[in-house]
């Protein structure tokens, strides 16, 4: 019996063909999804030439924000100058994203918020973890690490 795939193994999948990958995936995998699945990532690693997409390759951290929001300038005032410049940076870097702009494509999966700031972990284009709202920085970096935690472990690189 063909193993079913899980979430982590599925957002490593993801190519530019990822979102009819993803359509084959959302469902609990069956044995049938699952070689749809693979079939599917077949079709589009030999078209695309097996190139992931950035979105697929790196951990973000999305801000999404509005013009006008009070708690999104707290944020930049407090978190937003050493933001860049910490660990949790390194692991998953922001990106600011305006609700009312129009949705960026590489986002199509990812749930649309009203409530501003709202901070979405992605990890390969998938959502991991969200967070709605600043209340200060203690809190947001308490709940930003353990938003980290759930992010798959990357297998280590030896250089």
């Amino acid at each position: 019996m063909p193993k079913t795939l899980n979430r982590q193994q599925a957002a490593g999948m993801k190519t530019r063909f990822g979102n009819l990958i993803m359509v084959a995936i959302r469902a609990p995998l069956k044995p049938v999804a699952t070689a749809v699945a693979g079939a599917m990532l077949l079709i589009g690693s030999s078209v695309s030439g097996g190139m992931l997409s950035s979105s697929a390759q790196a951990a973000e951290l999305l801000m999404l924000e509005q013009a006008g929001c009070a708690w999104c300038r707290k944020w930049e005032a407090e978190i937003g100058p050493v933001y860049d410049k910490t660990e949790q940076a390194k692991v998953a870097p922001i990106r600011k994203v305006d609700i009312n702009a129009p949705w960026p494509d590489d986002l199509a999966d990812i749930r649309k918020e009203r409530f501003t700031p709202t901070f979405v972990l992605i990890d390969g284009g998938i959502e991991v973890a969200r967070m709605r709202g600043y209340t200060g920085d203690e809190f947001f970096w308490f709940l930003l690490d353990e938003m980290l935690q759930k992010l798959p472990a990357k297998p280590k690189v030896e250089g």
